[in-house]
């Protein structure tokens, strides 16, 4: 019996080394793993891509070729059509709620829908009042939209991305001003709330032209996304 007693002895403290190890190694892998999720519209869902994966695919791609310590999920919510307020519901939704505690960065992509939308459709011709009350609405959707992703994961870092003229090779001088003036409250905005970092996207479709980088009048083509990509790269340190 005292010798039963005293294999099992043995054995448990054989077992310990084991067990701390398994601890710290998952401990370690789920570290080194990082969940990305991407809120927006069709420029976040990557319509006008061939290969189906607009800039998001492309950015999961070179983070993780990049990348030899960490290991990047990226998980795309973008919705084609969505403007700030839908984006707004959807992430109150329990199912997405539940997905948005779970992230270390978020990419959040959204506007581009408010401005034209509420122009008519397209920017041809401009309305200024639609277009300056349509900013204040979004604006005050995207500080609801910070505060709840802010909350929902606080040690997440975010990821604002600006608008961009989507008529760049045109004499399109009064969009630019539409858009900038947008663009400055985006990132007057982000500046207001922590960990969100704003990413300007109109200056990489300046001197392009529209057949090489775009699908149609408003979404990139693959190379369009590609710069995207690369933009975010530039900007933040995965």
């Amino acid at each position: 019996m005292k010798m039963l007693k005293i294999a099992g002895v043995v054995v448990l403290f054989a077992l310990i080394p084991v067990v701390y190890f398994s601890f710290f190694a998952d401990e370690t892998e789920s570290s080194s793993k990082k969940r990305v999720i991407a809120l927006g519209d069709s420029l976040t869902y990557g319509y006008g891509d061939k290969k189906e994966t607009g800039y998001i695919g492309r950015l999961e791609e070179k983070v993780n070729k990049e990348q030899t310590k960490k290991s990047y999920n990226f998980q795309n919510l973008g919705i084609p059509g969505q403007q700030s307020d839908q984006l707004l519901a959807q992430i109150v939704k329990p199912e997405v709620a539940e997905d948005l505690s779970e992230a270390d960065v978020y990419i959040i992509n959204i506007g581009t829908n408010d401005l034209i939308k509420n122009n008519g459709g397209d920017l041809f011709p401009l309305h200024h009042d639609e277009i300056m009350e349509a900013k204040k609405d979004y604006l005050d959707h995207l500080d609801k939209i910070l505060n709840i992703v802010g909350t929902a994961s606080k040690k997440a870092d975010i990821i604002v991305l600006g608008l961009y003229n989507p008529y760049p090779d045109k004499d399109s001088d009064k969009i630019e001003a539409y858009v900038d003036d947008w663009n400055k409250s985006m990132k007057k905005e982000a500046e207001k709330h922590e960990n969100v970092k704003y990413v300007s996207t109109n200056p990489l479709f300046k001197g392009k032209s529209k057949e090489n980088y775009f699908h149609d009048s408003l979404h990139p083509n693959g190379k369009g996304y590609e710069l995207m990509a690369d933009q975010i790269m530039k900007n933040y340190d995965f």
